[in-house]
């Protein structure tokens, strides 16, 4: 009976969207956002979103961060729960497993309910049985509540499910009823657009697994649910979270909720009054660095941390934001991800008003050295034979206008280096501020001695009304310098 129910449900649900116009009509005000906690009063307790347009239509909602060490599907949801949609209801849970997520764990911390580690394994299985612990409960009780006709779990896994039968990575794993099916088909074929490389695109598969909040809420309540699985293995960060947003967003499009833009990533009105940096981790950055610098602007409450790839580059996700931080790692990578079309869009950005930070590889890439360089900083780089000049502690002593911008930091400070560039202002009238000198160098693989030491390590400039700052070493990999990345990004955002 409960199937024969489902079936009911689910097509009175599509019936009704498909009634809807391609483009609803607009509502006399913007949807209404509101916003509240699950599992209030608990140790558990995590923040809901919901987007009501007031115009009759389904009720979609998106789940992220069921696992602790699955960030994409979380951030993914952090994002969506920003968009607007024209007809129906968006609901969005970005952090269920708040706890695990900041201890990147899968499961929750040590509970006093046996079995309830595994946060989607904690779900009702069977007629009357009861979700296991108070995270558990509360998700459950909420989901019933709100009656949904749709449940996307957004997840993430190991491996390509398309190369071996063991990984559900790069799949979506639908409910077993034929519209879901047909639905989870097309949101593949959505994302699948995305994918080059024929190996890493999505797959379909059937049922989710037992005791996971999707297949509970199929198998108990009729919700048409799915759970979507990017993959960890060798995707960036900003990759994996935009193919969440493109297959909730195919979803929304399908039901006629006229979603907007796949690549909003935050609306100004919803952060008013905190900054915006937008963090490259693409191709040319390094793992670790646009993590470290994420890391240090996300601790901060009056800022607003988004990951960007080229896709939301081209795509002038920037116009979002108050400034672009470029990372370490290879420029000429970088430049080569980004193309012809994306440098354009970073200097159109930065030449608008839009803040640009570059460290290491980001400060090659901001002079206009190379013929693949960005061009917005009257910089040059010396000595380019010997780029490689090794890596290692040195010690850098800010100037007076390094101290006023970059926080009072007297004295020689060590600081990380590898390979970063060896800077010149270009022009000797002031318009590029040098905030910090190296006062020792490193010159392996064959470097001259003397060429490092006293030359320029962070430099400050304009670029029409944007500014820009770059630094040769790694400052934000030293836990003392974090103030003075966060002062850095903050004065080249207007802040």
């Amino acid at each position: 009976m409960r199937v024969s129910k489902f079936h009911l449900r689910l097509a009175a649900g599509i019936a009704l969207a498909a009634t809807l116009p391609v483009r609803a009509t607009q509502p006399t005000s913007a949807p209404v956002q509101s916003a509240g906690l699950i599992a209030k009063g608990t140790d558990w307790a995590t923040p809901y979103y919901v987007v009501d347009s007031a115009v009759p239509g389904p009720t979609v909602l998106v789940v992220g961060g069921m696992h602790g060490n699955e960030p994409a599907g979380a951030h993914a949801a952090e994002e969506i729960r920003h968009w607007t949609v024209s007809s129906g209801k968006l609901i969005v849970i970005p952090q269920a497993n708040k706890a695990a997520l900041a201890l990147n764990a899968r499961s929750q911390p040590a509970t006093q309910e046996a079995g309830a580690r595994d946060l989607n394994r904690c779900f009702p299985q069977r007629e009357g049985q009861p979700p296991q612990g108070a995270l558990a409960e509360g998700l459950w009780n909420f989901v019933r509540d709100n009656h949904p006709d749709w449940l996307i779990d957004l997840h993430e896994g190991v491996g390509l499910s398309g190369t071996s039968s063991k990984s559900v990575a790069a799949s979506i794993i639908a409910g077993n009823a034929q519209k879901v099916r047909k639905q989870a088909a097309q949101m593949i074929q959505a994302v699948n657009e995305t994918i080059g490389e024929e190996k890493a695109k999505f797959t379909p598969k059937v049922n989710p697994i037992g005791g996971s909040l999707a297949r509970a809420a199929f198998d108990r309540l009729g919700v048409g649910s799915m759970i979507v699985e990017t993959s960890r293995t060798d995707q960036a960060l900003s990759l994996r979270i935009r193919q969440h947003r493109v297959v909730v967003h195919r979803l929304l499009a399908d039901l006629k909720m006229d979603p907007c833009g796949v690549d909003v990533l935050v609306r100004k009105a919803a952060v008013a009054g905190k900054l915006r940096a937008a963090v490259y981790d693409a191709q040319g950055s390094l793992n670790a660095d646009p993590r470290t610098v994420a890391g240090i602007l996300g601790g901060q409450d009056d800022a607003v941390v988004r990951y960007v790839g080229p896709p939301e580059i081209l795509n002038e996700a920037l116009d979002q934001f108050d400034v672009l931080v470029m990372p370490g790692g290879s420029a000429s990578e970088q430049s080569k991800a980004l193309g012809e079309k994306g440098l354009s869009a970073i200097k159109k950005f930065v030449k608008e008003g839009g803040g640009y930070v570059g460290i290491c590889a980001g400060a090659y890439l901001a002079t206009g050295t190379y013929t693949w360089s960005l061009g917005i900083l009257e910089a040059d780089v010396i000595d380019r034979a010997h780029w490689r000049r090794g890596k290692g502690l040195v010690k850098v002593e800010l100037t007076d206008q390094g101290r006023d911008i970059l926080g009072n930091l007297s004295g020689q400070i060590d600081v990380r280096y590898a390979n970063g560039p060896l800077l010149s202002p270009a022009k000797k009238d002031g318009a590029v501020k040098v905030l910090a000198h190296f006062r020792s160098e490193i010159n392996q693989n064959n470097a001259p001695e003397g060429v490092m030491k006293d030359t320029p390590a962070v430099l400050a400039g304009q670029f029409g009304k944007g500014r820009v700052i770059v630094s040769s070493p790694h400052v934000e990999s030293m836990p003392g310098l974090a103030d003075a990345v966060r002062r850095a990004v903050r004065w080249a955002g207007g802040r």
